[in-house]
């Protein structure tokens, strides 16, 4: 009987170890929750919460002739650090007409020193049961999952969901804002042909980036590895778009009642630099559920020019001026953007100062 020898079976354990290095990840799960990944407690306390939501909810009936005059907008706000721009987001919602139009929902991470708003501020008394999030992981899906699932259930009167981050701000006044999502004719260019008849508005949409053609699209996709988003994700139907967008409440349901995807989604990257779920997910799940049902754009303006790891401009106190908040209204797709994104916290006191003349006079 032949027997190897002691040399070739050492030779052989360690030409192994660079591939065991390699495909052990693949092949077998990690031991122990990584830190930017989606612990068992915390999967098990989010799912109770999106069945509610799945169960007690019903779908939005934005879907032909005019609005009913109570529909709210929910303004959901994902931030882990304070909500730098609240004064200005405070007479964004103080300064109209129908001060029950809207709801406001923060999920803070809880790991951060955040302020507890003062009584008469609008974001008192609005902050989620919250869990800590990671940049460029499943955790800020699951976080925006629970910003839905709890507005939901908490106003049944909530039809559309609007995600926003600590460092978006305004473009115009809530009224503007509330016109163009609920009854303007004309604000929706791309859907000018079939959405309205006679004047009345047919079609309710949801405003989220949608993109197919992207040079990373395939990094992007194998971030988990080659093949673990088969078969529920073929590569032809993976997507990315911006994590802010405007839901509609069936399209929010369509969110919190999702089992499919997320198993997909919430699987830890092996390539970071081309992991962005949030980016990933939501405009999959939704261009696969309802395609018609979207516009592919996002109402929130964003510079991307000189990125620097991913982050978008940041805008800094200097570039403030009325003709910066002309610039970033300026849409192809819409007749105005309604939010932007990114500025530095101290941008706050240069923003107030024009607020009244160039944010919210339309």
């Amino acid at each position: 009987m032949y027997r190897a020898s002691p040399f070739l079976i050492s030779f052989t354990l360690l030409l192994s170890l660079p591939l065991l290095y390699l495909l052990a990840p693949r092949v077998f799960p990690p031991l122990f929750p990584l830190p930017d990944t989606i612990s068992p407690d915390d999967e098990l306390d989010d799912l109770s919460l999106l069945r509610r939501a799945s169960i007690s909810s019903t779908a939005s009936r934005l879907s032909s002739s005019s609005p009913h005059p109570s529909f709210k907008i929910a303004f959901l706000f994902l931030t882990h650090t304070d909500l730098h721009f609240s004064p200005l987001w405070h007479r964004f919602f103080r300064n109209h007409r129908h001060r029950s139009l809207f709801n406001i929902y923060v999920h803070a991470d809880p790991s951060a020193n955040i302020s507890t708003p003062s009584p008469g501020s609008v974001f008192h008394g609005r902050f989620i049961h919250s869990k800590r999030t990671y940049r460029a992981s499943p955790t800020l899906i699951a976080a925006t999952r629970r910003l839905l699932a709890t507005a939901l259930l908490d106003d049944p009167a909530n039809a559309y969901f609007t995600v926003l981050s600590q460092y978006c701000i305004p473009l115009h006044s809530f009224d503007y804002v509330y016109r163009s999502l609920f009854t303007s004719l004309t604000f929706d260019h791309s859907a000018a042909a079939y959405s309205t008849q006679y004047g009345v508005r047919l079609q309710y949409r949801s405003y989220i980036e949608v993109l197919n053609k992207s040079s990373s699209l395939w990094k992007r996709y194998t971030a988990r590895g080659r093949y673990s988003m088969i078969p529920e994700v073929p590569f032809e139907k993976f997507r990315v778009g911006s994590q802010f967008f405007s839901l509609t409440r069936g399209h929010a349901l369509a969110v919190v009642r999702d089992r499919s995807l997320w198993k997909k989604f919430k699987l830890p990257c092996y390539s970071e630099e081309s992991c962005y779920p949030e980016e990933h997910y939501f405009p999959t799940l939704l261009s696969m559920k309802d395609p018609r049902g979207l516009t592919y754009y996002t109402l929130t303006a964003v510079n991307w020019t000189g990125t620097v790891k991913g982050h978008p401009h940041t805008y800094t106190p200097s570039e403030i001026s009325p003709q910066l908040i002309e610039r970033l209204r300026a849409s192809n797709h819409s007749e105005s953007h309604l939010f932007a994104r990114k500025f530095s916290p101290d941008c706050l006191e240069p923003l107030m100062k024009i607020a009244s003349k160039a944010i919210f006079q339309d």
